[in-house]
């Protein structure tokens, strides 16, 4: 009978260090960071609060930005993963580059339950539409019954209303998942110093901008011939038109990424169009469409050809957002100054 009661004893407590519960340990068995008093440690994720009793081990991220949070926070040694399209675009400027070599590209294609349990992960680092969707069945709560936590990415939080998200300004969103991030992985001081330099690239960068005048109206164009995909308020775009100098002409819409009308385009006017780059179709391929499409023939932006390009990476939350406010600053000073 006392050899059951330390069996059911001992599957108990295996069953709680599994769900995140704290299990009383002897001080040499105690996870890094124990010791220090940092653990356990709460956090609020999209309106959820979770209890980490150590730093993850094992994080496969979904996507290029996500990916790039977590070198920039110098957390290659706690992912086991990534997942991310075949990213095109220039990985050797940023300095967290070396993230890319120290860390598996575990595929090219969409993530799934058996991607993240082959790697064995603790924590799944995605977003909603950035890898997490009720449509395919790959949840927080789908990975939560497999014993694997999340963290969602904080610009695709949902806000209530419908499939809308977004439920702070994105660089406030960027800020947040660092901020929090760096309390779940014990690296608080290096979240801040990280935070602290982007607040003033773009401080140098808004210092360039005017304080009165008129702002430059600016449209993103991400992709779509029938109807535009664009961002709103709540997508990384948002802040960086409006920090660069220009006037965001979607900044109505109190969603992340959505889908508006060519006619709500021409209405609006933008002086300037930034392309989101990526994907199958060029940004060359996208400014020939949008030069050629009809419709368009006298809205400013095409007319006056000022078409700016961006990278995708530049525009979802990832730390290239500061940067991309800076490039974006220079070129609509230029249109200021024509």
């Amino acid at each position: 009978m006392r050899a059951l009661r330390t069996a059911v004893a001992l599957l108990a407590a295996l069953a709680l260090a599994g769900c995140g519960a704290s299990v009383s340990e002897s001080p040499a068995e105690a996870p890094k960071g124990r010791a220090s008093g940092h653990y356990p440690v709460t956090v609020k994720n999209c309106g959820v609060k979770t209890t980490y009793d150590k730093a993850p081990q094992r994080v496969v991220t979904n996507d290029v930005g996500i990916a790039e949070i977590m070198f920039a926070l110098g957390l290659e040694d706690h992912m086991a993963g990534y997942v991310a399209p075949d990213y095109k675009g220039d990985r050797e400027s940023v300095p967290w580059a070396d993230g890319y070599k120290k860390v598996k590209w575990l595929s090219k294609k969409e993530i799934t339950k058996e991607i993240v349990l082959d790697a064995k992960a603790d924590l799944v680092f995605a977003g909603w539409n950035y890898g997490f969707g009720e449509g395919n069945g790959f949840t927080p709560a789908a990975l939560k019954k497999l014993g694997i936590g999340s963290y969602v990415l904080t610009e695709s939080c949902h806000n209530g209303t419908g499939a809308s998200r977004g439920v702070m300004p994105p660089l406030e969103a960027l800020y947040a998942d660092l901020e929090t991030l760096g309390k779940v992985f014990d690296v608080e001081d290096r979240a801040r110093a990280l935070t602290d330099r982007f607040k003033k690239q773009v401080a140098d960068a808004q210092a360039q901008v005017p304080a009165d005048g008129p702002k430059p109206k600016v449209f993103l164009y991400d992709s779509g011939q029938d109807k535009p995909t664009t961002a709103g308020a709540y997508a990384g775009p948002h802040d960086i038109i409006t920090k660069a100098g220009g006037d965001h002409v979607m900044k109505d819409l109190k969603d992340s990424w959505t889908q508006v009308g060519w006619e709500t385009v021409v209405e609006r006017d933008p002086d300037v169009i930034v392309i989101n780059n990526y994907g199958d179709v060029s940004a060359e391929q996208k400014k020939k469409f949008l030069k050629s499409y009809g419709p368009l023939a006298n809205v400013s932006a095409v007319k006056n050809d000022r078409i700016f390009v961006l990278d995708y990476v530049d525009l979802v939350e990832s730390p290239r957002n500061p940067a991309a406010i800076a490039a974006l600053a220079g070129f609509l000073k230029g249109v200021r100054n024509a």
